[in-house]
């Protein structure tokens, strides 16, 4: 017992007391904030190669987004990155951000199904399921879960098993060879059910957006019930995506 509170005393608290507050290292990049500033808007929607800007305004989708910062260290002052992790959103357009915009990306909740609080605000359990992933978002979930971030003291878990999920988590762009095992997969999972896309693959394709080796039709038979952007998305941006999904905002 010493020995722990030895080590409790050196190391302090090894996980986060509130999350909805954590800060985040300067380096990270979360919501970026687009001036109204005039620069050669060819050259930087050029720039992108994910085709994330848009142009005439400008606007950088964040289902798109990479998140290289490349367009940022060429157009400083038209781009800049913050370290708001709060990016989710329960409606696509909502992860456009357009110049002169500052606002906030937030959950509509005039847009969730009200099962959702209704069942799922205390607790929720998950099958993830990686469609031709590259293994960042799926190590970012299970970080989500470890001692410093602690998903499960919100009632939130992910099953081995998706007829003891309430819905599942997509990751990576749904390749081909992976379209009918995710239909499989909601299949097995009983209703009300939701639809959670994590990162950029998942919620656009990302740079195999528009190949053959990709299979997205699943997305256009469902209602998707989250986006949680990020490539890797952050384990804050899923975990307060997840309870701001979940639970009524005050």
């Amino acid at each position: 017992m010493f020995s722990n509170l030895k080590i409790l005393y050196h190391q302090g608290k090894q996980f986060i007391p509130d999350v909805t507050t954590a800060k985040v290292p300067g380096i990270f990049h979360g919501r970026p904030v687009i001036s109204t500033l005039k620069v050669d808007e060819t050259e930087l929607k050029e720039l992108c190669p994910v085709d994330a800007i848009s142009v005439n305004p400008v606007s950088l989708d964040l289902g798109k987004c990479t998140f290289c910062g490349e367009c940022a260290m060429r157009f400083p002052e038209k781009i800049k990155f913050t370290t708001d992790y709060k990016i989710s959103a329960n409606e696509r357009e909502s992860l456009i951000i357009k110049e002169g915009d500052e606002k906030l990306v937030t959950i509509n909740p005039a847009k969730v199904r009200k099962e959702i609080h209704s069942l799922f605000s205390r607790s929720l359990k998950l099958r993830q399921v990686s469609a031709g992933g590259d293994n960042s978002c799926e190590w970012e979930l299970g970080a989500s879960n470890n001692v410093q971030f602690d998903l499960g003291r919100f009632g939130i878990e992910f099953v081995a098993s998706p007829r003891h999920a309430d819905g599942i988590v997509i990751t990576g762009p749904i390749t081909e060879n992976m379209a009918e095992p995710l239909q499989i997969c909601y299949d097995a999972t009983p209703d009300p059910k939701i639809i959670v896309l994590v990162g950029t693959d998942a919620i656009s394709g990302g740079i195999f957006a528009g190949t053959p080796a990709i299979n997205r039709s699943f997305l256009d038979k469902y209602h998707v019930d989250l986006y949680i952007p990020g490539n890797p998305a952050h384990p804050l941006t899923i975990i307060n995506g997840l309870l701001d999904l979940t639970r009524k905002l005050k």
